[in-house]
């Protein structure tokens, strides 16, 4: 079991362990099968993750089967279960195995029964010890789901290259849109206290296949590039090693001025080049296997190369120079807009990047959020992906929650994240779809990737929200295997957190899947988005309108007025169709032929419009918000029928959480309403109820001490 945490906390342990619980399995006829099968294992090898591989497995399968009499150095020719890479198999079984080993890369694994001297045997192996690692996790979530190992045959390996957290920790320990408590990393204590947490976090990340994370915010602070700090770095660059995790650092553009002692980041000037050079020099010699640089530049106010009339490329290669004699990688965000450009902030990071298609070099990685405005609860596939054949480009999801509810609100992403690498762009026809775009078969890309804002703190059960975790979790499997499906996630984290019954899985399936239409119907209908209240993006606030700059404030995007709601993006409008692929911009270019999902996203209508379904479009968003609000309703119904299934600890804390998600629900479904009924100036339809406060009292709400608030920075 993980490391046991506080009695004195009313969340059981088992939140703490995430999906690594190994819940001990009740039923004995299966126990005896999986001790026969799992009972003499010959465990090859001894570098410290093989040494990490094999306790995970001491421990996946003590706790399951009971079994702590487990032998590690049993004889291969007779073992039940057989643990090496290639070459330390019998000549036999690399033979009958080369042709699989040849399709799974560096961190691919085969699990395999088969007959071995007359005796069954299963067989786990892969061509390196990380990928062992990963195929020891594996075989271990196979058990903790009941599933049978007779007849396996399971050939697996990443589709993606890159699957990396990014986290918005600040070093005041602090995190930017985290709603988990405070930072995990305590810098104060590195290098020399390896908290307990550091270890078992790596532990988690390995066992979804996540290999890299950032560990501080994009609005980066230049220290964390000091001696100071990189030793800090070191620390935990040893501890996540053995499970095949590189660390990445965010680099302030301006960091040659405030910590370098130069006069200028000219991304041009010699003096800086070699500034970082000698940085990243630095770097690699206490971390020899550090992953590269992310950077946020010209964005938000954050430093770059725009700063001395310079491009994205210009300021990218330079770093992309420094780190390329170490293998390393430049990451290189995308979310850009402009105070000094006018047009649709949607079109923006397009306008800026893709005329640079092909001028990056090769371990140069673009990343790009998964829709052009902000992580909305609902957005159009970022019309960037496919439109850059020759430069990588990595896609950036958001594991927490900003525009989602916090983690007070269940909501199941891995239902957004399907739904983007779903979406068709077109780019070279039918069948384009975004996750080809991003895994390399669209086009020949040098490296891929996936990224996440991580939802991770230092609250017990690490997401504050325990089934946040279930984010964390779908997240890694997505980056592994962006074909995966919503519902087989989430079969698979509820039989691996909470219970194999089907009694259970079926309907909390069936609840996951639906949270995130739920919260898009009672926050963002029809398409609206960014109607959220100001700076920390807290509940409702689309009358806000005096914001420094237009594209901050909600009333830019949903343009409510007496003849209707909706931002124009068509070719009368922004014309943000435009940079999509055909058919997609003479489709999204016709409000009868917009999926009515984005209809505000792409359409300023009136509010007699009339929908599919014969309301029209006033009545048509206030029924969605009532529908939102009746899906949580239908939630808490379904929760309290799991009691006994869950420990009381459990139940008694989501069923809180879910009243707070119910409660704020009505929340936006009031505040919403009143306020477009100032321009609708219509009626309220049958089946919605009636708001029980006014309008200038959600207007009066404030909260100044929400979490996860960006902090002010100089």
């Amino acid at each position: 079991m993980l490391l046991l945490m506080a009695t004195a906390f009313s969340q059981s342990v088992a939140d703490y362990d995430l999906w690594l619980s190994y819940q001990k399995i009740s039923d004995t006829e299966l126990v005896n099968k999986y001790r026969a099968q799992t009972n003499d294992i010959a465990f090859m090898g001894n570098s410290e993750t093989i040494i990490v591989a094999k306790e995970e497995l001491r421990l996946g399968l003590g706790n399951m089967l009971g079994n702590s009499s487990v032998i590690m150095n049993a004889d291969p020719n007779s073992a039940d279960l057989i643990v090496g890479t290639k070459d330390q198999l019998h000549t036999t079984i690399q033979n009958r195995l080369a042709k699989d080993l040849e399709q799974v890369g560096e961190e691919g694994f085969v699990i395999k029964a088969l007959v071995q001297k007359g005796k069954n045997a299963l067989v786990l192996t892969a061509n390196t010890d990380i990928a062992i690692l990963y195929g020891v996790f594996r075989l271990l979530e196979l058990m903790g789901q009941h599933q049978s190992l007779d007849k396996i045959n399971l050939v697996d390996a990443p589709k993606i290259d890159l699957r990396m957290l990014n986290h918005w920790d600040n070093l005041d320990r602090t995190v930017e849109r985290g709603y988990a408590g405070a930072s995990i990393w305590n810098w104060q204590k590195l290098p020399e206290y390896i908290d307990q947490r550091y270890i078992d976090y790596a532990r988690a990340n390995a066992s979804i296949g996540i290999n890299a994370v950032s560990l501080t915010n994009v609005n980066a602070n230049a220290l964390i590039l000091t001696p100071m700090y990189l030793e800090k770095v070191q620390a935990l660059a040893n501890v996540f090693r053995p499970y095949g995790i590189k660390v990445y650092l965010t680099a302030r553009f301006s960091a040659p001025i405030e910590i370098g002692g130069l006069d200028t980041a000219d991304p041009l000037d010699q003096n800086v080049q070699q500034w970082w050079d000698k940085k990243a020099a630095e770097i690699y010699g206490l971390i020899p296997d550090f992953g590269g640089f992310l950077v946020k530049a010209n964005s938000e106010g954050q430093p770059g190369p725009q700063n001395y009339d310079r491009n994205h490329v210009d300021g990218a290669n330079m770093m992309a120079k420094a780190l390329q004699p170490h293998d390393g990688n430049v990451i290189w965000r995308a979310f850009v807009y402009s105070e000094h450009d006018a047009d649709d902030r949607a079109k923006q990071a397009y306008s800026e990047f893709v005329p640079y298609d092909g001028q990056f070099m090769d371990n140069v990685l673009v990343q790009t959020k998964n829709g052009a405005i902000d992580f909305q609860p609902r957005e159009p596939f970022h019309p960037m992906f496919g439109a850059m054949p020759k430069t990588s480009q990595i896609i950036e999801f958001q594991i927490t929650q900003e525009y989602l509810g916090f983690s007070t609100h269940l909501v199941f992403l891995p239902k957004l994240f399907e739904e983007v690498l779903d979406s068709d762009t077109y780019r070279k026809g039918k069948g384009s779809t975004v996750a080809k775009a991003i895994d390399g078969s669209l086009y020949d890309k040098k490296m891929t990737g996936m990224v996440g804002v991580a939802n991770i703190g230092s609250d017990l059960n690490w997401t504050g929200h325990p089934f946040a975790q279930a984010n964390w979790y779908g997240f890694g499997r997505l980056a592994w295997n962006p074909y995966l499906d919503a519902e087989t996630i989430a079969d698979e984290w509820l039989r691996l957190t909470y219970s194999n019954e089907n009694a259970f899985v079926n309907p909390m399936k069936e609840l996951l899947i639906d949270s995130r239409e739920a919260v898009v119907n009672y926050m963002n209908p029809l398409g609206l988005h960014h109607i959220f209240d100001t700076g920390h993006h807290y509940g409702p606030g689309p009358w806000v309108s005096e914001l420094g700059r237009p594209e901050w404030n909600p009333t830019y995007y949903h343009n409510a007025d007496v003849n209707g709601i909706g931002f124009d993006r068509t070719t009368k409008g922004s014309n943000a169709v435009a940079q999509y692929a055909e058919p997609l911009r003479l489709l999204w270019n016709d409000p009868k032929t917009t999926p009515e999902k984005y209809l505000l996203w792409f359409h300023h209508l009136p509010w007699d419009y009339v929908l599919e379904d014969g309301n029209t479009l006033w009545d048509g968003i206030a029924l969605k918000y009532q529908e939102g609000v009746n899906q949580v309703a239908e939630m808490i119904s379904t929760w309290k029928k799991m009691k006994p299934y869950v420990s009381e600890e459990q139940h008694r804390e989501v069923k809180m959480l879910l009243n707070i998600q119910l409660k704020e629900a009505k929340w936006w479904r009031d505040a919403c309403l009143l306020y477009f009924q100032t321009f609708s100036n219509k009626d309220l339809p049958k089946g919605v109820e009636k708001p029980t406060q006014s309008l200038d009292y959600f207007k009066s709400l404030k909260f100044p001490f929400a979490p996860g608030i960006r902090p002010q920075w100089d």
